[in-house]
């Protein structure tokens, strides 16, 4: 039996159904106390490091490892979870060529290098007097959001892509359905669908992929949100996906 499991997250599941799933495939494991070392959204897949037996205490070592991800931001919509899987809360029409939006990131990228004070999202589940964000933030109540300091080692803008407005919206619903558990997503899709119906949203949008190195604790919903309001453009993580952790890939 290994004491550290790299698992491959799918998207749509949450850490613990990831572990939990991987404990049903694996009998060995079944008496042996396991914890994963970092969580992922639901909406993001990729690498997560289960820990089995006494390799459970050293937990907060692996948490302290450093990060890579691939993105992707979905630019004219900005959701409260700075994800697809929010609420719309503004859209926005834009009329920039391909060219000139690839060359306002490459501008605004070197802003986002070395230590930065990123506050949490409020959907997330960073507890703040033992209730955990999204839970002031589903309630309607009032909190004040914790930050912490991170650095943000490399970060590359790969391609540039468009979408027409029909695949856009199939493929959002498509994905939301995946997610198990109460994440909101009927009344989220139900928002998506109106947005897809609305005869005045423009018919194409831009997806931008990038990769990321940063330390641990960063937010790359939130870094995909803070791109958007550099450029004065709605915009959101379309997809996430990370790849390593420390000296770990699944490669």
């Amino acid at each position: 039996m290994k004491k550290v499991i790299l698992i491959n997250k799918k998207e749509g599941e949450t850490p613990l159904q990831a572990l939990e799933y991987f404990r049903s495939k694996n009998k060995e494991y079944k008496n042996l106390p396991m914890t994963y070392a970092g969580r992922l959204d639901p909406m993001a897949c990729g690498l997560l490091l289960v820990l089995a037996g006494e390799e459970t205490k050293n937990k907060e070592k692996y948490l302290s490892l450093d990060k890579e991800y691939e993105f992707s931001i979905l630019f004219g919509f900005f959701t409260d979870t700075y994800d697809i899987l929010g609420k719309v809360i503004d859209n926005k029409n834009f009329n920039i060529s391909e060219i000139g939006l690839r060359k306002n990131i490459i501008q605004i990228l070197p802003s986002f290098l070395g230590n930065r004070i990123q506050k949490y999202p409020i959907y997330s589940s960073k507890t703040v007097d033992g209730v955990p964000l999204f839970m002031y933030a589903r309630n309607s109540k009032d909190v004040e959001i914790p930050e912490r300091e991170v650095c943000i080692k490399s970060l590359k803008l790969i391609k540039i892509k468009k979408i027409n407005k029909e695949k856009l919206f199939f493929n959002i619903e498509k994905r939301i359905n995946k997610v198990q558990g109460d994440f909101r997503q009927k009344e989220i899709i139900k928002i998506w669908n109106k947005k897809g119906n609305d005869k005045k949203i423009q018919e194409r949008f831009f997806i931008a992929s990038f990769k990321i190195k940063c330390t641990s604790g960063t937010y790359v919903r939130s870094i995909s949100n803070e791109i958007g309001e550099k450029l004065s453009i709605p915009a959101l993580a379309f997809s996430i996906k990370r790849t390593k952790i420390g000296r770990f890939s699944l490669s």
